[in-house]
């Protein structure tokens, strides 16, 4: 009885099986290859992955090189063959090619036909030359693909060796590997001699077993440590390697070996881990409560120690657990509204010192927040929110208390009441300054949204964003610093009854500042000597020209060199010091409020928006007064009038 014949292909399942015969019986030849892309993302070459039997008869090559096309072809390039790969696999439009080429040993009349599927080139491609080649012409061929290839080697910066026979001794290698590995003796040995250590390190068995098994061998990231030139073992270098058996009359005489040093990556890997993993410790000991919140139950993705102890819960009950499950004492204070609108809009919103009723051991406290609410993002959709927080009580409560005790000194004498005034400023003010802080968590926010939903370790925003948290710290203890002077100030009312020349004051704060005119090249003229003393403590005096002076180069003109003139003249009862710039200038709407705390208009400089209202302060209690005018993109002039001492400059 007959065999039933195949079903036709339109009636039956394409066979499973049939696809590798297919290829094996094809006189074209035909090669898988995959793109490779240089450093800035740019496709550059594409990887040789596979050919079929009739490809491997036409370039020589084994069936899954493994190898970029330029390594075993480096006149691709330049026979147009590599542009034409790219177009094709970068529009997603088939395309043929034909090209003669007469380079790299070869002298064929090709064509290819080339198509991407996924992220696979698929070309097959033949030599349309037309007449067969002589055994006189294969054997030139062969020997100049042989030198071709050699010279491809020399150059290549891969490392390149051929080893010979099961014990693995060096027949070729390139200049790289000899570099690689200089100093030691390695022509016509075995590896095992001449490289003990890559024995010792399991290298000499992978290359037994590619030789007994004919599979290739790829190994990424694999390291190898030598003895040093006193025994010390070393450093290990990381290679990215591929070990590949090769066959005289179908069998295996010996391996061939491509290497790459990947020893920065690597080091730059585990660099970036160890960051991650500091990020992580950071993160843990945030002095600011951040958490994670995902979906519309707003379920608690993460939360560090610090959010969890103001909630007055362990990080076991808090994650994976809906926020007003944790919390139900917070449900209906508006909390649901504000997280629901931000889910929403994708507008952050900003809280300052909201009160919240909290359950905390055993009892229900008023807890007084400033917050930030950030939407997180996954493509075009809000799938969360980050909360970075801070604790504000004990700064409410403490206000609070100076506004009650404020109400309680009304029969204060005017100087009191003008401290006590300044006092309900400064508390105010100081709370006020915990916003800055909270702008800078906001916009570090958008970095930490990319790795939020991954582990927290792996996370890429969270180094930034705690670097700045901590600065906004560093700035806010700064400013606390600056505001105790303040307090200080204000306490000393009445005008010091000591005479200061005032020439020597300015030569010692020009000396101060010497590493500072150096630094910017700056030109100070002083010109201020003849003059009668004047009436004013001695560290104010010198704190007002050190501000004025240190402004003037602070606020310097990028375009031009900073020119500072300081002289003075006498008055009938004020000596009128004079400081005159060439440097960024205020808008005449800022002047008002030049010398108001916290008042800063160049922003591009570090600063605390201080030092102006303390020399306004100095000034006025000594029983003097400033003047100051200014242009825009011209310069600024400060005229200061002290009051002149009854008597001779103290000793």
């Amino acid at each position: 009885m007959a065999p039933a014949a195949p079903a036709p292909l339109a009636a039956a399942a394409f066979p499973e099986g049939l696809l590798l015969p297919l290829l094996a019986v094809s006189l074209s030849g035909v090669k898988l290859l995959s793109p490779l892309y240089d450093p800035a993302g740019a496709l550059d070459d594409f990887a040789l992955e596979y050919l079929n039997p009739a490809g491997q008869r036409m370039t020589g090559l084994s069936e899954r090189p493994g190898i970029p096309l330029r390594t075993y072809f480096p006149h691709a390039l330049a026979a147009g063959l590599v542009a034409f790969y790219r177009r094709v696999f970068e529009t997603h439009r088939a395309d043929t090619y034909e090209g003669n080429y007469q380079a790299d040993g070869r002298a064929n009349y090709f064509r290819f036909s080339a198509r991407r599927h996924a992220n696979w080139l698929v070309v097959s491609f033949t030599d349309i030359a037309g007449q067969p080649s002589t055994p006189v012409e294969q054997t030139r061929r062969a020997a100049a693909a042989r030198a071709g290839l050699y010279q491809v080697f020399a150059e290549s910066p891969a490392l390149i060796a051929i080893l010979r026979g099961p014990e693995h001794r060096y027949e070729y290698f390139n200049g790289a590997y000899e570099r690689q590995f200089a100093g030691r003796q390695l022509q016509g040995r075995p590896v095992a001699e001449a490289l003990p250590e890559a024995a010792a390190q399991g290298f000499v068995a992978l290359l037994d077993r590619v030789y007994q098994t004919g599979e290739t061998y790829f190994g990424q990231e694999l390291p190898l440590a030598l003895d040093g030139p006193d025994g010390a073992p070393a450093e290990p270098t990381y290679y990215n390697l591929t070990y590949q058996a090769y066959r005289e009359d179908g069998q295996t005489v010996g391996i061939s070996v491509f290497a790459y040093d990947v020893t920065r990556q690597v080091l730059a890997q585990q660099e970036r881990e160890a960051q991650r993993r500091q990020l992580r410790e950071l993160f843990e000991q945030a002095p600011v409560a951040i958490a994670v919140f995902r979906g519309p139950r707003y379920v608690i993705e993460l939360a560090n120690p610090t959010v969890c102890a103001l909630w007055g819960r362990t990080p076991a009950q808090a994650l994976h657990t809906p926020l007003f499950e944790l919390l139900p004492e917070a449900a209906g204070q508006g909390f649901e509204q504000l997280l629901d609108e931000v889910m929403a809009t994708g507008v952050p919103y900003v809280a300052h010192e909201l009160p919240a009723l909290i359950d905390r051991d055993g009892r229900r406290d008023t807890v007084y927040w400033n917050f930030v609410y950030q939407p997180l993002h996954e493509g075009t959709e809000i799938s969360g929110v980050t909360v970075v927080a801070t604790d504000v009580t004990d700064q409410v409560t403490a206000r609070q208390q100076v506004q009650a005790l404020n109400q309680e000194l009304t029969s204060a004498n005017e100087q009191l009441t003008r401290t006590n005034v300044d006092l309900d400023n400064f508390i105010y003010t100081a709370s006020h300054d915990l916003k800055a802080p909270i702008t800078n968590i906001e916009g570090l926010l958008y970095l930490l949204r990319a790795e939020l939903p991954a582990d927290v370790a792996q996370s890429e925003y969270v180094a930034p964003g705690l670097t700045h948290l901590f600065d906004a710290v560093e700035r806010f203890k700064r400013t606390l610093n600056h505001l105790t002077e303040v307090s200080k100030l204000q306490k000393e009312h009445a005008p010091a009854d000591t005479a200061v020349d005032l020439a020597a004051v300015v030569e010692g704060v020009r000396q101060d500042l010497a590493p500072q005119l150096r630094d910017t090249d700056a030109q100070l003229r002083v010109a201020v000597t003849g003059l009668p003393p004047v009436r004013f403590a001695e560290k104010n005096l010198r704190s007002v020209v050190y501000n004025l002076l240190s402004n003037a180069l602070k606020y310097r003109h990028p375009a031009r060199r900073p020119h500072v003139d300081v002289q003075a003249h006498a008055q009938a009862s004020f000596t009128v010091l004079e400081v005159h710039d060439n440097g960024l200038g205020i808008e005449a709407a800022h002047l008002p409020r030049l010398f108001t705390m916290f008042q800063r208009f160049h922003t591009h400089v570090e600063g605390t928006g201080i030092g102006l209202f303390m020399v306004k302060r100095m000034v006025e209690n000594a029983g003097g007064h400033l003047e100051v005018h200014s242009q825009p993109g011209a310069g600024t002039s400060f005229f200061v009038y002290l009051p002149h001492a009854p008597g001779p400059p103290a000793a």
